[in-house]
């Protein structure tokens, strides 16, 4: 899967379309990508504001995938768990900047050389347009190492 790829894919995949959310740009080799929630009527709450549940889906995927791509074939990753935090009321254009460090990568290498199972979070921002942050969103990664075929 290519980045420009994944970005034509998500845009039109239910969960993404139905809530406005779009994936702006994603780096060819995987080390950052951005998403943007716009705010429209069908993704209000009671109170007018952005639905967690859309706020928390426009970060969902995105550590898995990117941890995947970078680690290549020979790992396992699933997402573990995931927490939100809501600092603020979410109103109008909402945004995650998502980036993946290569010293992250190779200590994830590291750490599952020896076949045993790493859990690590990975923690990203939902910020509005002024920059100020509207929510804080965790996930933790399960990556291990594939095993080889004993012959």
């Amino acid at each position: 899967m290519t980045p420009s790829r994944l970005r034509q894919i998500l845009r039109f995949w239910p969960p993404f379309w139905m809530s406005g959310i779009r994936v702006t740009e994603a780096s060819d080799d995987w080390r950052h990508i951005r998403v943007r929630l716009r705010q429209h009527w069908f993704n209000r709450n009671y109170v007018g504001t952005h639905f967690g549940g859309s706020l928390f889906a426009m970060t969902d995927p995105f550590w898995m995938i990117m941890v995947m791509e970078r680690l290549g074939r020979d790992y396992i990753v699933w997402d573990k768990a995931a927490e939100i935090e809501f600092v603020a009321p979410g109103r109008g254009d909402v945004f995650a900047h998502f980036v993946l460090d290569d010293a992250v990568v190779d200590e994830l290498r590291s750490a599952a050389a020896g076949g045993e199972k790493v859990l690590r979070w990975f923690a990203v921002d939902v910020i509005n347009s002024g920059g100020e942050i509207v929510a804080r969103v965790r996930k933790q990664l399960y990556v291990r190492l594939k095993s080889r075929a004993r012959g």
